[in-house]
């Protein structure tokens, strides 16, 4: 809580500066390849073990607003699927191995994100940027694969850091590199009592509900081309 309030306090003091300087009133428009590449950890209930989340390689359109002549604000859109299964779960209790992986299917990511970003200024062709804002993902289209009966996440909030640079080509195109990173965190809860031995029916609601605290944390790299509307 106390390095939200950090974050939070950082991001409208840079809003702050931003509104004593000279307005630009310019748009940028992206369109950027991205790999989205967890760095995932799980404390997973009952079974124990850790979690394997996918990388994913998508195409993502971002809209940056330049209200100042250094400070923008930038809406990121894009959307990722990724295959996600447990590691070195211990399954003895349903008369499986101690230590076996369990396929929880696959699900795709929504996370709009919003940062406010500050150009360094230059008056050459590159120009870098940083950039610091939040991000709220919605886990949605589930499939739970073929081995436990339900799989749920819960959607959230999460700070995201950025830096990158343009490089112009001409007065209105230029090119991006990007790279963000998610704290990404959400809650998983796992319906495994389709795998209930027989003659053990006390499991079934232990299997039910098995929750999982996961740190998906990705890094997002991006490449792209973008034009300048004034």
């Amino acid at each position: 809580m106390k390095n939200l309030k950090l974050y939070a306090l950082a991001f409208f003091m840079m809003a702050g500066i931003s509104a004593f300087a000279q307005q630009k009133n310019e748009w940028n428009i992206r369109l950027r390849g991205i790999g989205v590449l967890p760095q995932e950890s799980a404390t997973i209930g009952v079974i124990g073990g850790d979690i394997n989340i996918s990388n994913s390689f998508v195409p993502e359109l971002d809209f940056t607003y330049f209200f100042a002549d250094n400070f923008s604000a930038e809406l990121i859109l894009g959307t990722t699927r990724h295959t996600v299964k447990t590691k070195g779960s211990n399954l003895t209790a349903i008369g499986g191995p101690a230590s076996a992986d369990v396929d929880l299917g696959k699900v795709w990511l929504l996370p709009p994100t919003l940062t406010l970003q500050y150009h360094l200024p230059t008056k050459c062709a590159v120009k870098p940027y940083l950039g610091a804002g939040a991000n709220y993902t919605i886990f949605y289209g589930v499939n739970k694969g073929g081995t436990v009966q339900g799989v749920d996440y819960k959607n959230s909030f999460s700070f995201a850091a950025q830096a990158g640079v343009d490089i112009n080509i001409s007065k209105t195109m230029f090119l991006n590199v990007d790279l963000k990173k998610l704290l990404l965190s959400t809650t998983a809860t796992v319906d495994a009592s389709n795998l209930t031995p027989a003659g053990s029916p006390g499991l079934a609601p232990v299997l039910k509900s098995i929750n999982a605290d996961v740190k998906i944390r990705p890094w997002v790299v991006g490449l792209g081309v973008g034009y300048r509307i004034k």
